[in-house]
């Protein structure tokens, strides 16, 4: 598989993320838990935005971008618009993803100054995750060309699964990890701080954090399974698939916070993400025989979440109405019209 990563480009690269994660954490501990303001929230997600494109526009400059040679420049030009392409739809996906995070916290009542250890815990192994499954996807088309067919049907059923869990409350309370957990464990009916363990009456009990955790990886393991085939379809280099998967991932916990308080004016998010699912499996189908240019796929993906964005702002959410119930099963409806 033909790939512009360089031994350089991976170092310089893994180098780079290392600089960022540790950043984040000085910072996170300095601060200690507090409630991170709109401000704070909107500061670092347009700092975590600006380096992303400043690091493609590296890339297209390292790559030839400005030179003589026209085979540079068509190449540099290539990889940038993939490079923003996948960055765009992996930032869409995360975005729904954000939303899940913000129902689970909102389902355990998570104190909102322990919402920022849960995060970056959360996008640690969201990390490490996307990196080996990357790699591994990557090694799986090149040796089976056939997958990439796989891939697309699984997109597409994911794409029409979103649609129909849009608008329906979650059944949290029955979701198989959650009763795996409180099989095995003993859950106290307070937080302790930040902590996953704690003791009451001398007995050692697992807190409502470490539940938030799991489910927060479960929900990164299910979005990853989602996403990953998704940037496939775009490029199969597998340098441009980490980066732009990294760095869509990197400004989460920062975004999370600027769109909790937004979840309800952009209730529409998930019919425009279930489009954008079911046209990339289509594209991946296609394959073999129409290669949908990288330029209409990243116009296709802008013009369906701007469309989502501007109904949900002209068409009011119904009382009550969940935004979607993906990726956890919805509430079914007894004969009488009661929720289970």
């Amino acid at each position: 598989m033909a790939s512009i990563g360089t031994p350089l480009l991976w170092t310089l690269f893994t180098v780079f993320v290392l600089i960022a994660l540790a950043i984040d954490f000085i910072a996170l501990n300095r601060q200690g838990s507090h409630a991170v303001s709109m401000r704070e929230a909107t500061i670092w997600s347009l700092i975590w935005v600006a380096v992303s494109f400043l690091f493609v526009g590296w890339m297209w400059w390292y790559l030839g971008g400005t030179g003589a040679d026209p085979v540079s420049r068509n190449l540099a030009n290539a990889k940038a618009l993939e490079f923003i392409t996948g960055y765009l739809v992996e930032k869409a996906l995360a975005v729904d993803n954000i939303f899940v995070f913000l129902m689970i916290f909102t389902y355990f009542a998570v104190p909102a100054p322990f919402q920022k250890r849960a995060l970056m815990i959360g996008i640690l192994s969201a990390l490490v995750l996307r990196a080996v499954m990357i790699l591994v996807g990557a090694w799986l088309i090149v040796r089976f060309h056939w997958l990439m067919y796989v891939f697309g049907v699984f997109l597409m059923f994911t794409g029409f699964k979103m649609w129909r869990a849009a608008g329906q409350e979650p059944d949290l309370g029955n979701n198989p990890a959650l009763r795996w957990i409180n099989k095995r464990f003993k859950i106290s009916a307070e937080y302790d701080g930040e902590k996953f363990f704690t003791r009451a009456n001398g007995i050692k009990m697992a807190t409502p954090l470490l539940v938030v955790i799991v489910l927060i990886g479960i929900v990164d393991v299910v979005f990853a399974v989602d996403s990953i085939p998704a940037i496939f379809a775009i490029t199969t280099d597998p340098f441009i698939v980490l980066t732009s998967n990294v760095f869509a991932i990197l400004g989460l916990r920062a975004m999370y916070f600027l769109l909790a308080g937004m979840h309800e004016r952009f209730h529409l998010l998930s019919y425009g993400l279930a489009v954008i699912l079911v046209f990339i499996g289509a594209k991946m189908l296609l394959i073999d025989i129409y290669k949908i240019p990288v330029a209409w796929s990243l116009g296709f993906t802008v013009s369906a979440l701007a469309a989502a964005m501007m109904l949900s702002l002209k068409i009011p959410a119904k009382q009550g109405k969940a935004r979607s119930a993906f990726p956890f099963r919805p509430k079914r409806e007894d004969k009488s019209g009661t929720k289970e």
